[in-house]
């Protein structure tokens, strides 16, 4: 029986081992060819000459993008159906944080020099904020970068004391993440009831309706980034305050 059982399992290796040589012939090949195809197409492309760079297609419609940038112009309308998908992944993120459970609480409330810093620095990037929103139309800056800004603000405000991070109740905040896929998504939509294709903008109202859809994008944003620093999801208003209130040293 042992010797019965000796060569059975021999066996069984032996096949498994030639399955194993069919299997790395197989896939030697295989890479082969896709080394081959890849090597055609490289040659290929070299003797089809230059194609048209997509950074001078860009630039050549321009003018009709409704903004003078073009980052901002590739962002929200070359390529819009991009940034709404990443409005969309940045909300998913927060709803994921908040399923985790509730926040935990913040930090002790700030002395008096950290006090008087944020009291300077939170208006200041504030104001900062809302200027690179409205240069993004003609030069570096945008939502994204604005919501940076305001998220940073929020963030201050969290190391400040404030377990809230300057957010407002639950209900407030998830109108406030959904702002900017709604109002993009509501935008696209309202374009074609009119007869325009989804997110394509007439050449005389794409300016105002960039604008529209960056502003509800940088708070979305903004309020997205202090949110997921909060880590979790916001408590009642009161219960906010009284942490605060329960945390802070004199």
């Amino acid at each position: 029986m042992t010797q019965t059982s000796d060569r059975a399992r021999q066996r069984a290796q032996a096949r498994a081992q030639e399955r194993a040589r069919d299997l790395s012939l197989l896939l030697g090949v295989l890479l082969a060819l896709l080394g081959a195809v890849l090597l055609g197409l490289y040659y290929l492309a070299l003797d089809g000459g230059a194609a048209p760079r997509l950074a001078e297609l860009a630039l050549a419609r321009l003018p009709e993008s409704g903004v003078g940038n073009p980052v901002t112009a590739v962002l929200v309308n070359y390529r819009a159906f991009d940034t709404l998908v990443e409005l969309a992944v940045l909300l998913a993120a927060v709803l994921g944080i908040w399923s985790l459970g509730p926040a935990p609480p913040g930090f002790q409330r700030s002395g008096a020099v950290l006090a008087g810093m944020v009291s300077w620095v939170v208006p200041l990037l504030i104001v900062a904020s809302g200027y690179m929103l409205w240069v993004g139309g003609y030069a570096p800056g945008g939502a994204f970068q604005a919501g940076a800004l305001l998220g940073a603000a929020g963030v201050i405000v969290r190391l400040a004391g404030d377990p809230t991070a300057g957010l407002p109740a639950e209900a407030t905040q998830r109108w406030l993440l959904v702002l900017g896929v709604l109002v993009f998504a509501l935008v696209g939509l309202g374009l074609m009831l009119f007869g325009a294709g989804f997110l394509t903008y007439p050449p005389k109202l794409a300016k105002w309706l960039i604008l529209l859809i960056e502003s509800a994008a940088t708070i979305a944003i903004a309020a997205a980034l202090a949110a997921a620093y909060v880590g979790g999801r916001p408590a009642p208003s009161k219960a906010a305050i009284d942490d605060y209130g329960s945390d802070s040293s004199p």
